[in-house]
């Protein structure tokens, strides 16, 4: 069975930046399909982006042009580079293994593996 676990990211002031790191084992990212999602305070879960098997990317609107997905094979690791940070950002930041390739779901059922979650918080 494969795992994820999410690290990185904590207190970061409006206009700043940070890393979110999601390490895998039991299976190699770039052999599947995988998403960002977060959840805000009192808000829904977001897809937030996705990375293919291809390589190809895609990004929710509230954030394309400030995050960047990307993944380093030899770390089996997936990144996720977020610039320019807005309040609305603070969120709880999930990685995940759709099950189905292209899937854009925010809902846990629809994943093989997800994390635990990695805190953003947004404050000055």
């Amino acid at each position: 069975a494969g795992q994820l676990r999410e690290s990185g990211g904590g207190l970061v002031q409006p206009g700043g930046s940070t890393r979110l790191s999601c390490v895998a084992s039991g299976f190699l990212l770039y052999h599947s399909d995988m998403n960002w999602v977060r959840q805000g305070p009192g808000k829904d879960f977001e897809w937030v982006a996705s990375i293919a098997h291809s390589g190809g990317t895609d990004y929710a609107a509230s954030v394309r042009g400030r995050f960047t997905v990307s993944i380093n094979r030899a770390e089996n690791t997936m990144y996720l580079e977020m610039n320019a940070l807005k309040t609305e950002d603070t969120a709880l930041y999930y990685c995940g293994t759709p099950r189905v390739r292209g899937s854009r779901s925010s809902d846990f059922s629809d994943y093989a593996w997800w994390g635990q979650g990695t805190q953003v918080t947004v404050s000055s």
